[in-house]
């Protein structure tokens, strides 16, 4: 198992009163709330010890943010760059919309995404309740790189051709 993924799947086994007590944390900077530092710091830092590829600090502070906010399933392969298509194809008269938003996100740096990802996953929940959360902390782990936007953008086109 690699250190992402015991990285999830710790977040998976929160108890509801520790995923609320992140919740509270939503667009918050880490070290504002010594309650916050320290349930994170449970979750992340005997990994980060043990393992130098466990996710990097902003990367997993920001995905327990959003997984306390909208805690899917993990599902491998259901990236969220293709459940964004997936959205897309299945209501034709948000489309544009949808892809605006996409591309708006595609741009944003990842101290920004926050926002963006808290709407992305709530438009997911309301259909798939499934994301591969692995691979999203993978994703924004290399977000800085240009080429992972431009496999999400491809992601998410062919998911949302496939019926078109």
């Amino acid at each position: 198992m690699t250190a992402t993924e015991e990285y999830i799947q710790k977040l998976t086994e929160l108890k509801s009163g520790d995923l609320g007590l992140l919740r509270t944390h939503g667009g918050r900077p880490l070290d504002e709330s010594v309650d916050g530092f320290d349930l994170f710091a449970g979750l992340w830092w005997p990994l980060r010890r043990d393992n130098p590829t466990a996710p990097r600090r902003s990367v997993a502070w920001l995905i327990a943010k959003v997984f306390a906010a909208c805690p899917m399933r993990h599902s491998a392969g259901d990236t969220l760059a293709r459940q964004l298509g997936q959205c897309s194809r299945n209501n034709a008269q948000r489309r544009q919309r949808l892809q605006d938003k996409f591309d708006e996100m595609l741009a944003l740096p990842l101290d920004e995404l926050e926002p963006c990802l808290n709407w992305a996953l709530r438009l997911i929940a309301a259909g798939a309740e499934k994301i591969d959360w692995v691979q999203l902390t993978n994703d924004l782990s290399d977000w800085e790189n240009e080429s992972k936007r431009l496999e999400w953008a491809k992601q998410y086109i062919e998911r949302m051709e496939v019926s078109c």
